[in-house]
């Protein structure tokens, strides 16, 4: 039976923040997805190989088995659904949180007062459904891509939600933020069939993900 497995990552913080539980299962990737030009990468260990895909991809490749194993933020798992997904483990790396925010100076008390109407662009559109209809505001929910910072500042919106790190992106745009909606961590993801058929190989893996990501257990 093939027991080679693949993992489904995306470049960034998540690929850096999770090569060290990649050696804490032994295994090391031996290409710098910056450097190359190869989708996908060897590692040290012949059995398992890494797909670097967009990061609001993970999950669709995990799901339908392309990749038995991947690593996905929160964010893109609530956009996503989850379905035919086993998330085994927060592995609490690539931190950040969901927010909302506006132009400095917007009277955002005011414009979410229950019945008010919320012109919000953001690529979360069902995380942002959801919280602003739990305070009874209606919004017109803008979906982008990127630069959501932009939305605002030339009328097509009033606010966005988006991802906050640090901040200084919001600042240096002159937007604030006024209201955290969740904190966000990566999470591993599992298909459920390679968990049953590649079980040999993968249940280590997975376990060393968990003992380095909790390094106090």
């Amino acid at each position: 039976m093939n027991q080679t497995l693949t993992l489904a990552l995306s470049k960034g913080r998540i690929f850096e923040e999770t090569l060290p539980l990649l050696e804490a299962a032994g295994i090391v990737v031996t290409e710098d997805p910056e450097k190359s030009r190869k989708l996908i990468l060897p590692t040290s260990d012949p059995a398992v190989r890494v797909v670097i895909v967009r990061a609001s991809d993970v999950p669709t490749y995990v799901q339908y088995g392309a990749a038995d194993f991947g690593v996905a933020g929160k964010d893109v798992l609530l956009e996503h659904g989850g379905e035919g997904l086993y998330q085994p483990i927060d592995l609490d790396i690539a931190k950040c949180r969901m927010s909302v925010a506006v132009p400095a100076g917007f009277d955002y008390a005011s414009a979410v007062r229950q019945g008010a109407r919320l012109r919000v662009a953001t690529k979360y559109v069902n995380v942002a459904r959801e919280h602003f209809a739990a305070k009874g505001v209606h919004v017109d929910l803008i979906k982008l891509y990127g630069s959501m910072e932009l939305g605002p500042l030339v009328g097509l919106s009033d606010a966005i939600v988006d991802l906050v790190s640090t901040g200084s992106t919001l600042r240096a745009n002159h937007l604030v933020e006024v209201e955290q909606i969740m904190e966000i961590s990566s999470r591993l993801v599992v298909n459920r069939a390679a968990l049953k058929t590649k079980r040999e190989k993968l249940q280590p893996i997975v376990d060393a993900f968990d003992r380095a990501s909790r390094p106090e257990k």
